[in-house]
């Protein structure tokens, strides 16, 4: 007993620490962003508090449990802005840079899915929405950021699994809670979210994306018009092709 609670203990210092760097990495990100799109200082700063900060005050906004942490705690909004300029003055283009940033941003994925997964079951929620809220602390930052920016969020399809592992860890995060184990499910779950997230950007895993080219069938059946014109297309295709041969 006395060791599980040294480990609790040393557990509980080192997550403050890895949730502060994952907002400073975060907005760091932001501000890559904010240099892709050419904006201003103040966009920086905007973009950067949002994706390093959205996440946690979506999820404390929706516990309705008081103010938002990032609102409370100075600390948080102060590495988000710390974040915003750093991204104006320096360009990260360098390789060990990004890998830095790549780093952090996964840690930071496993332990805001535990973080707002466990914020949920205090909160007296069950385990589907302890879930969601530990995938929105994750990836709502990133989501905030991309609607600002008039793109479809990233996270939505096409890149790396990202929000996959902020499913995985809150999940993980559930289950050991559930078996009293928080301490335990909080490190499992940072570890394995970053170990899927890098694995994800190695070997370029995504999910299986819809095909866009079974979606127009049924709309050629309900208008005889296009199904007609697609038919008579098809014809003259089928000419030009018998012409050529011919030649």
């Amino acid at each position: 007993m006395g060791t599980v609670t040294i480990e609790t203990a040393a557990l509980s210092e080192v997550i403050p620490f890895v949730d502060l760097a994952g907002v400073l990495g975060n907005a760091i990100l932001g501000g890559v962003a904010a240099r892709t799109a050419r904006l201003d200082i103040v966009g920086f700063v905007v973009l950067a508090v949002m994706s390093g900060l959205g996440g946690g005050m979506i999820r404390d906004t929706l516990l309705q449990q008081g103010t938002p942490l990032a609102l409370i705690d100075p600390t948080y909004l102060l590495f988000a802005v710390i974040g915003g300029v750093i991204a104006f003055f320096v360009a990260f283009n360098g390789r060990w840079s990004r890998r830095a940033l790549l780093l952090v941003d996964v840690l930071a994925v496993g332990c805001w899915s535990a973080v707002g997964a466990q914020k949920a079951l205090d909160g007296g929620l069950g385990w589907m929405p302890a879930i969601m809220l530990g995938i929105i602390t994750a990836v709502g930052g990133g989501m905030v950021r991309d609607i600002m920016l008039l793109k479809v969020p990233t996270i939505f399809g096409g890149n790396t699994l990202y929000a996959t592992s902020a499913v995985l860890a809150s999940t993980e995060m559930v289950v050991f809670s559930k078996l009293g184990l928080v301490a335990v499910g909080t490190a499992v779950a940072i570890l394995s979210a970053a170990a899927l997230s890098l694995l994800a950007r190695r070997y370029g895993w995504v999910l299986p994306l819809s095909d866009a080219r079974r979606i127009p069938r049924p709309i050629l059946w309900l208008n005889p018009q296009i199904w007609q014109a697609r038919r008579a297309q098809a014809r003259r295709t089928g000419r030009a092709q018998g012409s050529k041969k011919d030649l």
